[in-house]
Formats: structure tokens, sequence, C-alpha cells
């Protein structure tokens, strides 16, 4: 994957994180019940602030480059911490997903969360401008563990 690439799959996911789950949701379009992503039961929280999702996600195709974004909250839904982005293969097999972010300290908590990840794809548009396709939305209550 190039420079460009992962750059513009950075971006893409950061603009993910500013759409609200009802709007993306709908504008998925999500055309193929075989493409799935899941959150696991539990996060992990380090002392230090490290945030850890996981998950699993399967696609069948792309023309561009995909990814697994992920936030969580808690207590005050509109505020949700961004958590990473990991690169897929969209190859219709099933694949883990990990993804960790550093908070400061006390940003979370162990305990209940919400976890909203997201499998998309930076698609080719006219102008060469990437456009989101999203392949499959999750949202999940997880509970943050200390690790």
């Amino acid at each position: 994957m190039s420079l460009r690439q992962v750059i513009g799959a950075a971006t893409g996911a950061a603009l993910l994180l500013l759409v609200p789950p009802a709007v993306a949701a709908s504008a998925a379009g999500l055309s193929d019940p075989y493409e799935t992503v899941t959150v696991d039961s539990t996060g992990l929280l380090a002392a230090d602030g490290t945030i850890t999702l996981s998950g699993t996600y399967r696609c069948l195709t792309a023309t561009g480059p995909v990814l697994v974004s992920s936030s969580v909250w808690q207590r005050d839904s509109t505020v949700r911490q961004g958590i990473g982005g990991t690169s897929a293969v969209c190859d219709g097999a099933a694949h883990r997903w990990t993804n960790s972010e550093k908070r400061e300290p006390g940003t979370l908590r162990p305990g209940a969360a919400h976890v909203e990840a997201t499998l998309m794809e930076l698609s080719p548009g006219a102008g060469g401008l990437p456009l989101p396709k999203f392949h499959a939305v999750r949202q999940q209550d997880i509970t943050l563990m200390e690790s």
C-alpha cells in the first residue's frame, strides 16, 4: 500500500468519526450479508491509558484501500474516543482486527463501555477524491478490563 493510500485511509477513518452512526448505517447500503465486522466482548485498558479493542471482519472484494476503524465511549454518548484503524484484506475469509490508541489516563475507566466498529473502503471517486463505501458496521456493549 502506498503512502498516499495510507494517508487517504487514515483521513477517511478520521472523517468517519464525525459521521453520526445512523447516517453511517443508512449510507452504508450494506449490500452483502456476508460482509461483517464483529467486536470482542472485552477490551483492554492499560495503566498508561492505552485502549485495545479487537474483533473479526470479512469482506468479499474492494477496489480501494479498506480499513477497520473503531470508537469507544462511556457514560456521555456524545464524546467518542477514536481507537486506531487497521488495514483490511477483502478476500472473503474471516480475519482478526486489533486497534490500539493511547489516551490520557482516566479518560476511560474499567467497566461497561460501548464500541462501534466500521469496515470501510475508500473507493476511487470522480476527480481522484476517494469516497467512503461501508461494508459493515457494528455497535456493541463491551467491558473494558485492566490489563
